[in-house]
């Protein structure tokens, strides 16, 4: 299951502040104590609202350990950016999947399964899993 390398995570939001907090919220509740490498890459270069192919891309080269990168996105754009970045082909480590799950549940569940050790298709599994939460 585990060859010593973790999965890295990427937030991406149309906000700086969400995906900062959503990283720290997914840690923490995690209990990785940074065992993890997730970044944020919310917002853009000027600090404004939006998305950022540079950023994102920084972000994911940041968090590669040699695992996959799990990218997890909040909003329409956001999509779009990262669907453009993957087909692109060479701005992203190999291998690099864009995950279909909530941001902030699918965060939690990425990060806590990325700190067991688990590989880049188990670590979508869990995120994509988190749809299925109920709060009531």
């Amino acid at each position: 299951m585990s060859d010593g390398k973790t999965v890295g995570i990427v937030l991406v939001s149309h906000s700086a502040a969400v995906a900062a907090s959503v990283a720290e919220l997914a840690q923490g509740l995690a209990g990785a104590g940074g065992t993890v490498p997730v970044a944020p890459a919310g917002g853009t270069e000027g600090g404004g609202l939006g998305t950022s192919a540079e950023l994102i891309a920084a972000a994911a080269a940041s968090v590669d350990r040699g695992a996959g990168v799990a990218v997890l996105t909040d909003l329409g754009s956001a999509v779009l950016t990262v669907k453009a970045l993957l087909a692109e082909g060479d701005e992203l480590p190999e291998p690099t999947r864009l995950v279909d799950a909530p941001f902030v549940e699918g965060a939690v569940a990425a990060v806590v399964t990325a700190s067991t050790g688990a590989d880049l298709a188990a670590v979508e599994a869990a995120a994509v899993e988190a749809y299925t939460y109920r709060k009531v």
